[in-house]
């Protein structure tokens, strides 16, 4: 965000696109200077897809008691270049509720959402676009939390909880990759390759890490799989590991097995 600055275009083809509609259209994409990925029709495509989980689990640490800036910043000190709080406000909190709705429509088992992020959405709250948002805005600049956002998403009941920064990042992270396997396995990324290049360059995943599945592969898929069904033991089935993990974790495969 903002759109015309990120380096990253997916290109949508359904079952009925030409193939010269798609070729067109990586052509364009090519001239803009853009890293272009293809992904076959689905809700969320794959980048809004997997971010939706992304900032739905920080919405959930939010809700049962972590801080905005612990949340944040354990994003950030993992290696995102902002926050998920901070990215709702950039990108606007009612562009951001919408996506989430319609991801918990598309996958009701797997999409849990907040009861919080509706009062906010009353209260008025657009993010930086209107300087009212989880942050407070004095002349466009970002000063810091706005504490009356715990109350709206506690409905009053919300308290405190203390949780480590490297488990705010697990839940985050680990969902998020798990969904990206998911958009792998069902044939909307045609490669994993895809799935990287569509994470660094359209949702900030750290390029150190070479995207996440790349990231995998340097954690092993068993140990991947492993951690899922630890988080799903303790936050549900959300976090199931996905069919195609498990069979990589299986065989003890890799998404690049070209690369070791």
């Amino acid at each position: 965000s903002p759109v015309e600055k990120m380096p990253l275009l997916e290109i949508v083809v359904t079952d009925k696109t030409a193939d010269w509609a798609a070729d067109r259209a990586f052509r364009i994409g090519l001239k803009m200077g853009k890293q272009i990925i293809v992904v076959k029709d689905s809700p969320g495509f794959y980048t809004t897809r997997a971010l939706a989980f992304f900032l739905a689990e920080a919405s959930l640490l939010l809700e049962e008691g972590s801080n905005i800036e612990e949340i944040d910043g354990a994003l950030t000190d993992f290696g995102f270049p902002v926050g998920p709080i901070t990215l709702m406000d950039e990108v606007g909190i009612d562009v951001g509720i919408h996506v989430l709705d319609e991801m918990n429509n598309s996958f009701p088992d797997r999409v849990k959402l907040p009861n919080g992020l509706d009062a906010i959405q009353k209260s008025g709250r657009l993010g930086r676009k209107n300087g009212k948002g989880f942050f407070i805005y004095e002349d466009g600049k970002k000063v810091g939390p706005d504490e009356s956002i715990y109350e709206l998403m506690g409905d009053d009941k919300r308290t405190y909880k203390f949780v480590p920064a490297e488990d705010i990042g697990d839940r985050c992270v680990f969902i998020f990759i798990n969904e990206t396997i998911r958009c792998l396995e069902e044939g909307v990324l045609n490669h994993a390759y895809d799935g990287d290049i569509g994470a660094v360059f359209g949702l900030g995943f750290p390029p150190f890490l070479g995207g996440p599945l790349k990231y995998v592969d340097h954690l092993g898929a068993k140990n991947v799989v492993n951690k899922l069904k630890s988080l799903e033991e303790k936050f549900g089935l959300r976090f199931a590991p996905s069919k195609l993990l498990k069979d990589l974790a299986a065989k003890d495969g890799k998404f690049f097995p070209e690369e070791s």
